[in-house]
This record gives C-alpha cells, sequence and structure tokens, in this order.
C-alpha cells in the first residue's frame, strides 16, 4: 500500500506497525491540508492487511494537533472548503447523513480494524484533543504534555466529537467540568480521569509505545480482531444520533459574536506558537 502524497503527514510501517508523525508547520492545525490527508490515510491504512497497529506522534515537539484552524470562524467558506477536500481525498468512503466531516473521521477511525495508539508530548486542543480520543489508546508524557476543550470560550461547542468522546471516557461530570471550564489537563490528571491510559515519564514515552505496538502487531491478525470485537461488544461504537445533536448544537452557536471573538483571540496571539504556550490565559483574557 501506498502512503505517498499525504501532506503533514510521514508514515513509515514496519513489522505490521505504521507510525504516522504529523508533521504539518507551524502548528499542525487541523486545517485544509491536514485534514484531508489523515482522512486519506485511514481509508488507504483500512485494508492494509500488512498494518496491525497505528501509531499517531508529532513531529512538533510542543504541539499534537494545535487545534482547528481559527478561519473556521472567521471565514465562512474555510470549513466547507476543508469538508470538500476531505471528501475528495476518501471518494469512496460515505459522509453520515448529519455528521461534520471531523464526526465522521471519528467514526472512521474508531471502526478500523486495526489497533490505534496515540503519543503525545506536547499540546492537545479542540481538534487536536478530538483527534487524539478517536483512538483506541492514548499515552501522555509527564510535564509535557497538556490536553483541552476550549471551544466553550470561543462561544462555540466542541464540534468533533469531543462531547460525546470525552463522555464516554471519563463521564458526564467530568466531562461538563473539561469542557464548559475548558482547563488544561496535563498527563497525571489526564491518567486520573481517564484521559489517556497512563502518564508516562517523557523519556519513557517513545520506548513504551514502541514495545507495546510491535507486541500487539506480533499477534495473529484474528486475535487482534476478535478481541476489539469482543470488547466492542461490551463498549460499543457511540450512537451516530449523539454526533448528530452536537453537530447541530455547533452551527447553532456559530454567529457574528463568534466571529469578532475569533478576531479579537487571533489579534492577542492565538494561532501563533508563543500565543499557543499559554492559551488559555488569552482566551480567559479576551
Amino acid at each position: 500500500m501506498s502512503y505517498d502524497g499525504l501532506s503533514g503527514l510521514t508514515i513509515h510501517v514496519s513489522d505490521g506497525v505504521a507510525t504516522v508523525t504529523i508533521d504539518h508547520p507551524p502548528l499542525n492545525l487541523m486545517d485544509a491540508v491536514l485534514l484531508p490527508s489523515l482522512r486519506a490515510f485511514v481509508a488507504r491504512v483500512r485494508d492494509d492487511a500488512d498494518v496491525r497497529v497505528i501509531v499517531f506522534q508529532s513531529a512538533d515537539p510542543e504541539f499534537f494537533v494545535a487545534h482547528g484552524d481559527m478561519a473556521y470562524l472567521t471565514d465562512p467558506d474555510a470549513l466547507t472548503i476543508a469538508t470538500r477536500a476531505a471528501i475528495a481525498a476518501a471518494p469512496d468512503t460515505e459522509l453520515p447523513e448529519g455528521l461534520n466531516i471531523l464526526e465522521a473521521m471519528s467514526v472512521e477511525i474508531s471502526s478500523l480494524p486495526q489497533v490505534t495508539i496515540g503519543k503525545l508530548a506536547g499540546f492537545a486542543r479542540g481538534a487536536g484533543n478530538e483527534f487524539f480520543m478517536y483512538l483506541d489508546m492514548r499515552f501522555a508524557a509527564i510535564g509535557r504534555s497538556g490536553q483541552a476543550q476550549p471551544e466553550s470560550l470561543m462561544g462555540i461547542l466542541p464540534g468533533g466529537g469531543g462531547t460525546v468522546n470525552m463522555t464516554r471516557l471519563v463521564g458526564r461530570a467530568r466531562a461538563l467540568e473539561l469542557i464548559l471550564g475548558a482547563d488544561l489537563v496535563d498527563a497525571e490528571l489526564a491518567e486520573r480521569y481517564g484521559l489517556i491510559n497512563r502518564a508516562l515519564p517523557a523519556g519513557e514515552l517513545d520506548a513504551f509505545v514502541d514495545t507495546l505496538a510491535r507486541r500487539i502487531a506480533g499477534l495473529r491478525p484474528q486475535v487482534i480482531s476478535g478481541i476489539k470485537a469482543a470488547v466492542d461488544a461490551v463498549a460499543p461504537p457511540i450512537p451516530r444520533a449523539a454526533y448528530a445533536v452536537e453537530n447541530e448544537g455547533l452551527f447553532a452557536a456559530f454567529g457574528d459574536e463568534v466571529t469578532d471573538l475569533a478576531h479579537k483571540l487571533l489579534a492577542a496571539g492565538v494561532q501563533t506558537r508563543e500565543g499557543e504556550r499559554d492559551l488559555e490565559r488569552i482566551v480567559n483574557s479576551v
């Protein structure tokens, strides 16, 4: 299987493990470049019998995926352009009715036959954290990782499956705390709440995930698929109707106030490297 031509991604396949490195400077934004590439990769890898485990990581030491492009809030055409590009990138994959493109990718990734693992050693906010939550397993570096859903402070809802996936992972009360409170969650709290599998010392993260991925990839494919099917029978996929409720709420929240606030946030430094290091302070101060 060829994984050429996927802008913002570097894919290396070895011993049954596909390592997907997100490399889309300056911030790994979930934009009209990265979103189509990720969706195209998911469509291609689904039928790749040589891949049994997929590990997602970032080439950027500070950002996994910073968040969605702020242009989605300031330019009425930006999200439409990104959606069309993502649909074109996987033309044989149906877009479920009532779901936006990020929610659709959540469904597509969670239904992959391969085991998906996320390795977090930087910030993942908004659509970046939503993507991270799509994965089967998640591991984060102590002292270096941070996860957040800041959308409520921007006047909107998490719209890429953030409400439903976070609730599934951490429960209703904690999901409300993290989504409405919009605080940055470090690795230790993320582990305690159930956002990630384990918080690991930064120097041990790579070796731990690599060992786990290769151990799983060494199993018979029937064992992997059988275990995933049995586990999913106990914890079935999120109903698509739940995504549709989130999507309706997201688009109902859009308006001039949201656009004006987005412009103010950009002027204050959001979507710059310096500003993204201190995003919560900026968003709370505007």
